[in-house]
């Protein structure tokens, strides 16, 4: 009798115990999963991956009346195309170069009215920014902006997405800065660029700096002699192809099995 109670004890202490685990691991059907956040496909562009050594030249805060000129002269005898991302108080001060930059071919987009910290902004206040710098930009060129590059790249994803819906603008980035907004000098600058470029890369550089313009000779020569060709941003993304899939991880050799003969045991 000692003996049954003993067994009976020791399964309902064990069953109780695989409930326990079971519970443990069981979806809670009252909480709801987290879900992780997502890139926004075909909106935010910091590199673009292209069948081809293809770059985008950038150029922020323009135009300026004593420098951006001097960069136009520069790209029109290197025959390359750059896009610039404008601050619209610029462009109402000096919509001739605007008008210049398309004319000769480069892209402009909108880089806001007055250089703010777009993700501190109610909805109201990045609207004005935009739609202020869109028609001023309009106005001196008579072509509509189609990018967005946020001041200081700083955008929350929720402002992204309606952007986009609203305006209709993709999300410019970057994948090479050089810091020449620290004017650390124009040797710097451009040793600093001819590094980190890639095939895709789309490069930040501002045409408010001299150091900068003194910088891109050397910068437009060295990409040249590496092989680089030069579009606008949007070529760039028009030629956007797929990211090759990942090599799947090869499967664990399994060792042979042995083939020499088992030992003779000792009688």
């Amino acid at each position: 009798m000692l003996i049954f109670r003993f067994f009976l004890f020791s399964l309902v202490t064990s069953f109780g115990i695989v409930a326990v685990r079971a519970a443990a691991v069981a979806p809670q059907t009252g909480e709801k999963p987290k879900l992780t956040a997502t890139a926004e496909p075909g909106i935010t562009f910091d590199w673009v991956h292209v069948d081809g050594p293809y770059v985008a030249m950038t150029f922020d805060d323009g135009p300026s009346a004593k420098l951006t000129s001097k960069l136009l002269d520069l790209l029109a005898a290197h025959h390359i195309k750059a896009t610039f991302f404008l601050i619209g108080q610029n462009v109402a001060e000096n919509p001739d170069i605007v008008a210049r930059e398309v004319r000769e071919g480069h892209e402009v987009a909108n880089h806001s009215w007055s250089h703010p910290n777009l993700a501190k902004m109610s909805d109201d206040g990045v609207r004005d920014q935009l739609h202020k710098t869109e028609d001023a930009i309009r106005s001196a060129s008579g072509n509509r902006p189609t990018l967005l590059r946020p001041p200081y790249g700083s955008i929350t994803a929720r402002q992204k997405k309606w952007i986009n819906q609203e305006f209709g603008y993709k999300i410019v980035l970057w994948d090479v800065d050089p810091l020449d907004w620290r004017r650390p000098g124009p040797n710097v600058v451009c040793n600093r660029i001819i590094k980190m470029a890639r095939a895709g890369s789309i490069i930040l550089a501002h045409d408010i700096h001299p150091g900068t313009i003194e910088a891109m000779p050397c910068v437009l020569s060295q990409l040249e002699a590496k092989g680089f060709k030069f579009v606008t941003v949007s070529e760039l993304i028009a030629m956007q192809t797929p990211l090759p899939p990942k090599p799947s991880p090869s499967p664990k050799s399994i060792p042979p099995k042995s083939t020499s003969p088992s030992p003779t045991p000792h009688n």
